[in-house]
């Protein structure tokens, strides 16, 4: 078996947690706390991706990011970025379709804070960074975590985005998912057995540790 398949999936599915993490995380707090107006819209587009067709986001990424189009074409000319059918490309759609399943857990987390806890540390004369870094964060631990193990987990399992943007090129955006759909499509069914055993194992794996973890913590605190 081919192990670069699975080895790619891991590597998109961690790379992409940690970068939704750095740029959900604000997003998340400001929606848990912001009262503007704008709010629902904001948050209909977050969530959109959880609705939304794989193929009909991955098609309108394609179009965007295509050296054809405006965009794709500015972005290659100014700043030397191509994101059709190259490895970048299938983290930022990547990141694109996992946007909920990382601000959704770390929003409600938020939300569930008291608000005297954010206000003595304020009295105290803590910085934002530091409010954010040694109050809210560790007091949303189990949020944290679900946030970034249903990323990773729901990224490993990416079809339809992946391969509208990233194609199936092998070594270089071929991930797992794509190698079962080829093998079966070649009738080759111990190999897509096999990728998709381990899959499945992986993700059994990741999602325990939440219902663990999560557990553990309740326990802790006597719930």
């Amino acid at each position: 078996m081919n192990w670069i398949p699975i080895i790619l999936t891991l590597k998109l599915a961690l790379i992409t947690t940690v970068v939704l993490f750095v740029f959900a995380l604000p997003l998340a707090y400001w929606l848990a706390e912001t009262k503007v107006k704008a709010k629902p819209i904001i948050e209909t587009l977050v969530s959109m991706p959880l609705v939304l067709p794989p193929t009909v986001l991955g098609f309108y990424l394609l179009v965007a990011f295509s050296p054809q189009n405006t965009f794709g074409n500015w972005l290659e000319e100014v700043f030397g970025l191509r994101f059709v059918f190259t490895f970048s490309g299938l983290v930022v759609a990547s990141c694109i379709y996992s946007l909920p399943f990382m601000v959704q857990p770390l929003q409600s987390g938020f939300s569930s804070l008291p608000k005297s806890m954010k206000e003595a540390a304020i009295l105290l004369g803590k910085s934002k960074w530091n409010i954010m870094r040694k109050v809210l964060l560790p007091n949303i631990k189990p949020s944290v975590l679900t946030a970034c193990i249903l990323t990773f987990a729901h990224t490993m399992g990416e079809f339809g985005v992946v391969l509208m943007i990233g194609g199936n090129i092998p070594g270089k955006t071929k991930v797992a998912s794509i190698a079962v759909y080829d093998e079966v499509e070649s009738l080759n069914y111990a190999a897509a057995n096999h990728y998709s055993l381990i899959l499945v194992l992986l993700s059994f794996a990741t999602l325990f540790i939440v219902y663990w973890y999560n557990g553990s913590y309740l326990k802790h605190l006597g719930k």
